[in-house]
């Protein structure tokens, strides 16, 4: 049998991965074996900095809703707890949103929460 070269497909393959790395510096842009490892890193990083702007996000709308709190003479934890137990189902996205765009319903949702988390008896 004759040998069967790999010319036309490793060709394809270089050029895949150097359209993939596309604007990295040097070296980076143009070899395939530095842009494929460039590349692979950069897939690591974006696979764990979309979990950790998950987490900025969540800590940034607990911020918020904590000074409106503070603002309204209520801790978070005592208007987290209280909406928890009037029934109220909103995340922390939403009422963040509400705080900032919204602040009379806030307040609203700010007494229910406080009326809810006092009309529970006291654990003793």
């Amino acid at each position: 049998m004759p040998r069967v070269r790999i010319g036309s497909a490793r060709r394809r393959k270089h050029k895949r991965i150097v359209r993939e790395a596309r604007g990295y510096f040097g070296t980076r842009s143009r070899h395939p074996q530095q842009a494929k490892i460039t590349i692979m890193r950069a897939l690591r990083y974006a696979w764990r900095d979309r979990r950790a702007r998950k987490r900025d996000m969540r800590a940034l709308w607990i911020t918020r809703i904590t000074a409106a709190c503070r603002m309204r003479g209520t801790r978070y934890s005592l208007f987290m707890n209280g909406l928890r137990m009037a029934g109220i189902n909103l995340n922390r996205k939403m009422l963040s949103q509400v705080a900032i765009e919204d602040p009379a319903a806030f307040d609203r949702l700010v007494e229910q929460g406080v009326r809810a988390s006092r009309a529970t008896p006291a654990k003793s």
